[in-house]
């Protein structure tokens, strides 16, 4: 994960100060590529521990198309947490609930999840049921795989999550924006172009989740891996991860781990938690950080 540590020293020598839609601030530059030849491991990072079962239930629930963090609570995953908490604290029915509080409400009460656990049309929702401006759907994703078997030298595997008509209906405008497949000689490449790039908190896991999506492709189009490669917009460090990121520059690498997926599941909507294991992770200890929301 050299290239990784690249990037955060790249941006703390070189980002700008600049203000930011939450108020935090960060250290921002332009545009930045990573290269990641998964034959050579899992792209984990390593000076810090990354939380994979997060990464994985995460990358299911959008294969999924569910909106809803309800299914995610379910399997004690809370990134998604803060957008609909905020919600809910800013309208008349907060009743001075703390966020976990509210996290097993959402689990515990099916119509309050329905109200408050909604997220709007984020990437689940994109990636499988794109809606157009005549309201026809599209299972981008779905579409896309089939392409891969059957005319895998298109220019045109591509899943777009930034739909312009529903930005205002989300609570997050997608920040992985878009992410195009590429197959060579029997290797399944993909790259990730991401609008908004948190380095400390965020890229790990957008590294870390479409490395993971490119093997359950590859597996279910019969196909080996090949590349991920990780284009960023605006690459930017949080001023109040700036220490924290400083701590992980002085921590040494350690050898990438490899992943295991159960080789009989061959349709990408089968796949389960148990279908999927980071294994011989070795990585140095977990680094807290704020969300800046």
């Amino acid at each position: 994960m050299e290239q990784y540590l690249e990037l955060m020293r790249h941006v703390l020598e070189h980002g700008k100060k600049t203000d930011d839609r939450t108020g935090t601030g960060t250290l921002s530059l332009f545009g930045y590529q990573m290269r990641f030849d998964l034959t050579r491991g899992f792209p984990a990072v390593t000076t810090k521990r990354l939380a994979f079962r997060l990464v994985a239930s995460e990358l299911l629930w959008f294969l999924s198309g569910v909106t809803n963090i309800r299914p995610l609570l379910q399997q004690k995953n809370h990134i998604w947490d803060d957008w609909p908490y905020r919600n809910y604290r800013q309208s008349s029915e907060y009743q001075g609930e703390s966020i976990e509080a509210f996290g097993e409400k959402v689990i515990e009460d099916e119509r309050f999840a329905q109200r408050w656990g909604e997220l709007g049309p984020v990437y689940g929702k994109q990636w499988r049921s794109w809606r157009g401006k005549d309201g026809t759907t599209v299972d981008q994703l779905g579409q896309v795989i089939d392409q891969i078997r059957t005319n895998p030298h298109s220019r045109r595997l591509l899943v777009v999550a930034y739909n312009p008509g529903e930005i205002e209906d989300m609570a997050l405008p997608p920040c992985h924006s878009l992410f195009q497949f590429y197959v060579n000689h029997g290797r399944l490449s993909c790259q990730l172009y991401q609008r908004s790039a948190d380095i400390f908190l965020g890229v790990p896991f957008n590294i870390a989740s479409y490395a993971l999506l490119t093997a359950m492709v590859a597996q279910v189009t019969g196909l080996e891996v090949g590349e991920f490669i990780h284009t960023l917009g605006d690459a930017h460090i949080y001023l109040n991860h700036l220490d924290q990121c400083r701590a992980q520059l002085e921590r040494r690498p350690l050898p990438l781990p490899t992943l295991w997926l159960n080789p009989t599941v061959q349709a990408i909507d089968e796949f389960t938690m148990d279908d999927i294991e980071l294994r011989e992770y070795r990585c140095h200890p977990r680094i807290r950080g704020q969300v800046s929301v």
